[in-house]
């Protein structure tokens, strides 16, 4: 029998719903920080998509986008409740359109990942506190309960109309890096004895139930993907077994895209690559090998995201079969036409280095990487090209200030 032919990186892929998507790239989600103070979007994040457009990628997905303007990740988010900003929402969903791409929202709630000088009264499934050293930073959330629950889920779904109604081709459930649907899903963050919690079913109540509600409140051309955990990579929390149950029952369901992570805050996989063998490093994508083993449990279309660097490691990605998008977050903040030079024939090896300043501490914090990528996004946002030899202990800084300020302006402002 002969081998199967694989699609090419220019090549488009159908989805589910029958939306289809132009080539094989795909922006992930990074967390802009281009919000108001009172979290409403901005033209720079106009800006910096059609920078991300013009640039050849297929799929845009947006930062995390909160769903409760009360309960935010970080300085910077826009949240989404009603149509107040309609005007500028439209014209972010059609600067990522430009070229025929498509352009999804991620929608998100942070529940206790948020920082004590954004929000000192959290929730989560459970109160349970972060452990050390992040309790210092995160305060100790309070158990939701059924009705608040309920609420959340009404709210996600509400958001996911007004993003369609602004002209977004589909939205993103943040079910991934310790935010609340992960922690729903994880053991560890979720021990409740209700029927949101206990077993793993119950666990995935929550994200189920908020896949329907979005799917009832848009239209079957309207796309819903989700971002998931690999796993956790911390004793006691979401393990492979689990994710790839949620995955099953969601492609059972009808999703139209998963895109698969790993990680959380405490164990930040996602932005360091912790925890991933020699031999995954050399294939590029961190989550390629667990990846292989979704693709045999189901055929809805996946993503993933992490670790990919060349031009070759990309397309022997796409040509395994394990993944039929491929997930570019770093690369992008630093060569937002990487793709189209790819497509052009160059051979591409991304940029993207660790950033480190020297101090051990600091440099072993995924807080340093992301700051010094947000500063990037700012300079695209402003109509500027991104310095990819920008100084690390300068940009923690700046974007260290930032936080402080808007920190502050946010907590008296809810």
């Amino acid at each position: 029998m002969s081998e199967p032919v694989r699609p090419a990186l220019d090549q488009p892929l159908t989805l589910p719903n029958g939306s289809v998507i132009p080539n094989r790239f795909a922006k992930s989600a990074m967390s802009e920080a281009l919000g108001t103070h009172d979290r409403r979007p901005t033209r720079a994040l106009a800006r910096l998509y059609r920078t991300w457009a013009e640039g050849g990628t297929g799929l845009l997905i947006t930062g995390n986008v909160m769903v409760d303007r009360q309960q935010i990740g970080e300085p910077g988010n826009v949240a989404l409740e009603d149509d107040r900003d309609m005007a500028l929402l439209r014209e972010w969903a059609a600067a990522g359109k430009v070229r025929g791409n498509q352009h999804w929202m991620q929608l998100n709630h942070p529940g206790k990942q948020s920082p004590k000088m954004i929000n000192p009264n959290t929730v989560s499934p459970s109160a349970i506190p972060f452990r050390a050293p992040l309790n210092r930073m995160f305060a100790t959330p309070r158990a939701l309960t059924d009705h608040e629950i309920r609420d959340i889920i009404a709210r996600f779904a509400r958001s996911a109309a007004l993003a369609r109604e602004a002209g977004f081709d589909g939205v993103q459930i943040h079910g991934a890096h310790g935010y609340l649907v992960s922690q729903f899903l994880s053991p560890h963050h979720n021990q409740r004895d209700d029927q949101w919690g206990g077993n793993a079913e119950n666990r995935m109540r929550f994200v189920v139930e908020i896949y329907k509600a979005m799917r009832a409140a848009t239209a079957p051309d309207f796309s819903i993907g989700i971002k998931l955990n690999s796993a956790d990579f911390q004793r006691g929390g979401f393990t492979e077994e689990e994710s790839l149950a949620v995955i099953e029952t969601l492609a059972d369901l009808g999703i139209d895209l998963v895109e698969i992570s790993g990680g959380n805050y405490e164990s930040p996989a996602m932005a360091t690559g912790a925890s991933v063998k020699q031999s995954t490093l050399e294939r590029e994508a961190y989550f390629l090998t667990f990846a292989e083993k979704v693709r045999e449990r189901v055929s809805t279309p996946l993503m993933v995201t992490g670790g990919f660097r060349s031009a070759s490691g990309m397309q022997a990605a796409l040509a395994s079969g394990a993944t039929d998008l491929v997930g570019l977050a770093r690369p992008l903040a630093i060569e937002p036409d990487l793709p189209q030079r790819i497509f052009d024939g160059e051979d591409v090896v991304s940029q993207v280095r660790p950033i480190k300043v020297g101090i051990k501490a600091i440099d072993k914090m995924a807080l340093m990487e992301v700051s010094w990528y947000a500063r990037q996004l700012a300079r695209m946002g402003q109509g500027k090209a991104p310095r990819q030899h920008d100084r690390g202990f300068l940009s923690l800084l700046e974007v260290l200030a930032v936080m402080t300020s808007r920190g502050v302006s946010t907590r008296l402002r809810a």
